[in-house]
């Protein structure tokens, strides 16, 4: 069975790498939270075509085709298309660091490619691929030392794997920018313009924006003014969730998009601040623990937030109780 909460939405906009799947396995839950949903894909990920992506997804069990794909690469074409018609360009030139399938959808959107920045590109796009070496980073902060415009897929930090967090398309992006010291305008997460194009291409009125990641998927599911998820199955943990500036906190909390353990509670002091943690119906030790943040991170939030409680300013200013065992053992599982 899915997370009850998911019954509430006409459409789930979920992000992939750390919600849906990590590498080539499915995250747990993943696939009952999602079966028979309206959902869109929502990636950063722009190494790969919306064609792969849905074959990936497929691979591995779940329903997709890439007409349920919104990629930070698309999104990134259409901004600089949009840049092109503003500065009236009639035959506009690109250079790509990225991979093939962006090469594509760059040639797609109406742009020559130039593999030299000596032929002077209007636009450089950036996007992750695991070929991005020196020599192409170099090419392209020559192109953007010469005037071009700077456009990147995404600004995740880390991508995440089966083996842990590798290094992510924001930080090749960030040794551009110390060459250049150009940022560039980036098209994906956190920026609203993804999940508004997927609400809008799946016909959404109510949709969910779920992801694992604050800086990215909630933060970016916020700024479009919709209701989030964050399922702590993949970056951002437990104490990051507490410690989560007001634009990246999310409405609901979740272990993944299956597990639900009703009748958790929690109880606030404010003068001593401590919140106190009950549990309800019992669970793996990792969705209680998710249990025990949704309830007590809500409170945690007025704590930090009050201005007249100036001794409280993230988690670790409060005092997490656990009322009984199972809340004790939910609490020990916080990362």
């Amino acid at each position: 069975m899915a997370h009850p909460l998911l019954d509430n939405y006409d459409a789930l906009l979920a992000d992939l790498d750390g919600t849906v799947f990590s590498g080539h396995t499915p995250i747990p839950g993943a696939a009952e939270g999602l079966e028979g949903r309206q959902v869109m894909y929502v990636t950063n990920n722009a190494s790969r075509s919306p064609q792969q992506v849905a074959e990936h997804l497929q691979s591995m069990g779940f329903a997709a085709d890439a007409d349920h794909v919104v990629t930070s690469a698309m999104a990134a074409c259409d901004l600089g298309k949009q840049y092109i018609a503003e500065a009236e360009v009639e035959r506009p030139l690109a250079y790509v660091i990225g991979h093939d399938s962006f090469k594509q959808l760059v040639a797609d959107a109406g742009f020559a490619l130039t593999d030299t920045a000596d032929d002077h590109p209007h636009v450089v796009f950036h996007g992750h691929s695991p070929d991005n070496d020196w020599a192409r980073l170099s090419e392209g902060a020559l192109a953007i030392q010469r005037g071009a415009r700077y456009f990147a897929s995404n600004l995740d930090t880390t991508l995440p794997s089966e083996r842990g967090f590798m290094v992510g398309n924001g930080s090749m992006v960030a040794a551009v920018t110390s060459a250049t010291g150009v940022k560039p305008q980036s098209a994906g997460k956190p920026g609203p313009a993804m999940f508004e194009v997927a609400a809008h291409r799946i016909g959404s009125t109510k949709p969910l924006a779920v992801g694992d990641r604050l800086d990215t998927d909630i933060a970016g599911g916020n700024a479009a003014g919709m209701d989030t998820l964050c399922t702590v199955t993949g970056v951002s943990t437990h104490t990051d969730i507490i410690d989560a500036p007001s634009s990246h906190r999310p409405t609901f909390i979740a272990g993944n998009l299956r597990d639900h353990l009703p009748g958790w509670s929690a109880s606030v002091e404010p003068s001593s601040a401590t919140i106190r943690v009950e549990a309800g119906e019992l669970g793996d030790v990792e969705v209680m623990a998710a249990e025990a943040l949704a309830v007590a991170a809500p409170l945690a939030w007025q704590l930090i937030d009050d201005p007249q409680i100036t001794q409280v300013t993230c988690a670790a200013d409060i005092d997490f109780v656990g009322a009984d065992a199972q809340a004790m053992e939910a609490l020990g599982g916080w990362k």
